[in-house]
């Protein structure tokens, strides 16, 4: 359906913030829904964060809300997690996931329900 490589990954000190990016190829990024998700060793994938196709809706898992932002610029074909007050809880890989249609997914915190994922970046958060 769509391509994402995702990027921005790194080491980081607990306390401090990171910018993750997910760009999207083809012609109809506009019409998808995004999200974010995350996986640390022997644990599930867990929901972060979602965007309608707009930008116009959002919704965060409790873990990050009031620390972490989504938004999107469709001009740029990009979708961004900014990641502030980190902790060590923070750390995984996390995942870019799409899906077709302009409002986010009714189960959005089911992996199954997003169409087309990313690769993967990793986010170490040191103590």
């Amino acid at each position: 359906q769509v391509q994402l490589v995702e990027s921005g990954g790194e080491l980081v000190q607990a306390g401090g913030s990171l910018r993750l990016s997910c760009v999207a190829s083809g012609r109809t990024f506009s019409n998808y829904a995004m999200g974010w998700f995350r996986q640390a060793p022997g644990r599930e994938r867990d929901f972060v964060a979602a965007i309608s196709s707009s930008g116009a809706t959002t919704s965060y898992a409790d873990s990050v809300k009031g620390r972490f932002t989504i938004s999107r610029d469709n001009a740029k074909n990009t979708v961004y997690l900014q990641m502030n007050s980190l902790n060590p809880e923070d750390t995984a890989v996390y995942y870019c996931a799409a899906d077709f249609g302009w409002r986010i997914p009714a189960k959005m915190e089911v992996p199954t329900e997003w169409g087309s994922w990313g690769q993967g970046t990793q986010v170490t958060v040191s103590s």
